[in-house]
């Protein structure tokens, strides 16, 4: 639901596969190659080092955690809390599939019906995330599957940078708000001052704010030749920011609904700490997240006992991760069944 993985996909497509004719191909090939290459390379570098940080500090806080209680507390879980925690990540995967659809509205590409870009939203996002490889496994995957109503590459990545633009509107919406109203949230993360957590908060909002003022003149496009993109007026982004919120909200609050009873925290708070969260584990690209999740729950909460807040980490991570990575690669199993079916009986197909 987080530098998005939807966006690298776009960047991917654009540099390798869009055709783009220009006089010099080998100087535009050797820019290309250096290009990618000095981007991978800095992006490998920040993967590394969230990842080894994140294993360094899980290690420091969980070498003398009492796993037993661990179990226990998975054990104890109220069956209601899991079911009430599942409707909300349900929610959230539901809203998540409005990301492809809204994104085919903008790109013109209304043929394609909801059920389809709802398939494509989330598999793709599901496996590419959960995997941990998003750039290559969601952006094949949106492909393989919009390809069979006549979209390109070219298409793919339109699709994938308008979703990208719907989770950061999102995310810049949300928490940065949320950091503004409660930065003491944030300075558990960060341990920046207040003053500075609240002024970073603000900057999301402010940012939202500009961007609409830009927009209200007159049309406004991205690119050239064809891979423009004609960006959503202002009314079509305030439903694309709601979007993007929305989803936001629906996972915080499946992840509210699963810690401990006490001590008391409140939604706002706790939505800091875990969007922080999820946002670092998109960073990190570990799959899923994978213990940079954890260890910044675990220091953004520290109130609540190490193993208890670790027990709700892991059946969040069950109910989020673990049980629609298998509905999605079932899914998109069964379509290439299916697919291979109608062809076996109409090879014409």
């Amino acid at each position: 639901m987080t530098v998005s993985a939807a966006n690298r996909v776009g960047a991917f497509f654009l540099n390798f596969i869009a055709p783009r004719p220009k006089p010099n191909v080998t100087s535009v090939i050797a820019q290309t190659v250096s290009s990618r290459l000095g981007r991978g390379t800095i992006s490998a570098a920040v993967s590394l080092t969230v990842l080894a940080v994140a294993s360094l500090v899980l290690y420091a806080l969980l070498r003398d955690a009492d796993f037993g209680k661990v179990l226990a507390t998975l054990k104890a879980q109220s069956f209601h809390t899991i079911v009430l925690a599942g409707i909300f990540v349900i929610a959230g995967y539901v809203t998540l599939t409005f990301y492809d659809y809204f994104a085919l509205q903008v790109i013109d590409r209304r043929k394609v019906p909801y059920a389809i870009a709802a398939l494509a939203s989330f598999t793709s996002f599901t496996i590419g995330h959960s995997l941990g490889a998003a750039v290559v496994t969601g952006g094949l995957i949106r492909f393989r599957i919009y390809s069979a109503w006549g979209l390109t590459v070219i298409d793919v990545a339109k699709i994938a940078f308008v979703t990208s633009m719907t989770f950061w509107l999102g995310n810049a919406f949300l928490l940065g708000g949320a950091i503004a109203y409660a930065p003491e949230a944030a300075a558990a993360v960060d341990h920046l001052p207040l003053w500075a957590n609240r002024l970073i908060g603000l900057g999301g909002p402010t940012a939202i704010a500009c961007y609409l003022l830009w927009l209200a003149p007159r049309t406004r496009a991205l690119g050239r030749s064809g891979w423009r993109i004609v960006l959503p007026n202002v009314r079509s982004t305030l439903l694309q920011i709601a979007i993007g919120a929305l989803d936001l909200t629906f996972i915080s609050l499946a992840m509210y609904t699963l810690l401990p009873p006490a001590p008391s925290v409140g939604f706002v708070a706790m939505m800091v700490t875990f969007l922080t969260a999820t946002l670092l584990g998109t960073v990190s690209h570990a799959p899923g997240g994978l213990g940079v999740i954890e260890v910044t729950m675990l220091v953004g909460l520290p109130q609540f006992q190490r193993e208890e807040l670790l027990a709700a980490l892991l059946t969040f991570r069950a109910l989020y991760f673990v049980l629609p990575l298998l509905l999605a690669t079932l899914s998109l199993g069964l379509r290439e069944l299916f697919l291979l079916a109608r062809r076996a009986a109409d090879p014409a197909v």
